[in-house]
């Protein structure tokens, strides 16, 4: 494997592509990976670039880290990251990127058991996560899915810089005990605020929009997300999960309905 000092950046890698072969040739996808098991690293530099990405491979979560902390163009379409890393560890890393970088798709790569470490990192703006040991194909799915999402939004970003505004915005919506004020973008149960993480809240507030009828994932993360960042499915059930335990002993319960998707309800016995 070409060692990480002496790999092309994704500048390089366009620069070349458009000399070589003029401007109507896109550059590949440039992808990140920063893993530093030298077996996995290999296999995975292989793959991803059977699947036509440029890829980019560092071993050290320091240089990692300084590659990705401080530069804001730094290029890349996706970053897969390990989070057991010698000199930087993956939460550190992509904490410092979320600090400049809310939208480049990252996928985290965690401990079959660290529950916590996927937590955290979808927390501080992961957008899907894969357990070790994992099968190939499902990486690759994933990948291509975040890469897809990634580029829809850099289209629709590209096609017209004034946001539109959002029709009839109601001044407050409620189910049961539960209350969304959008105007104010606050939560309230029983009365109470219900302070929540920003995805969260980006999550429930499509759901309550919705009450009574299922959403799927694929509305869900398009409503919720899709003008923003790319969102994984596995990102997307642990936010559902939280949820539902955040709405525990209230009169409003968030199930999933088989093929159909996510239903936010008001049940009629008030324990959800």
């Amino acid at each position: 494997m070409t060692s990480p000092d002496s790999l092309p950046s994704a500048a390089d890698d366009s620069a070349a592509d458009a000399s070589a072969h003029g401007p109507a040739t896109a550059p590949p996808p440039a992808l990140l990976l920063v893993e530093d098991d030298a077996l996995l690293s290999s296999t995975l530099c292989s793959v991803f670039s059977a699947e036509g990405l440029a890829v980019t491979h560092l071993a050290d979560g320091a240089a990692a880290l300084a590659r990705l902390a401080a530069h804001h163009d730094h290029g890349f379409a996706l970053i897969v990251l390990d989070l057991n890393l010698p000199g930087a560890s993956g939460l550190e890393i992509l904490a410092a990127l979320r600090q400049h970088d809310r939208q480049t798709p990252v996928l985290i790569l965690t401990a079959r058991g660290a529950i916590e470490d996927r937590v955290r990192g979808l927390d501080l703006g992961a957008d899907d996560y894969l357990a070790k040991p994992f099968v190939l194909d499902e990486l690759e799915a994933r990948v291509r899915a975040l890469l897809r999402r990634h580029a829809t939004l850099q289209a629709s970003q590209q096609a017209s810089q004034q946001p539109t505004p959002s029709p009839g915005i109601a001044p407050r919506l409620t189910l049961g005990s539960l209350a969304f004020e959008p105007l104010n973008a606050r939560f309230l149960l029983a009365d109470a605020p219900l302070a929540l993480p920003p995805r969260e809240q980006r999550l429930l507030g499509c759901l309550i929009q919705h009450a009574g009828e299922p959403v799927d994932k694929a509305r869900l993360t398009r409503e919720a997300f899709g003008e923003e960042e790319a969102v994984g499915d596995n990102a997307i059930e642990v936010y559902v999960h939280r949820l539902r335990k955040r709405l525990e002993g209230s009169d409003v319960n968030l199930r999933t309905i088989r093929g159909l998707g996510y239903l936010l309800e008001q049940t009629t016995d008030g324990s959800a």
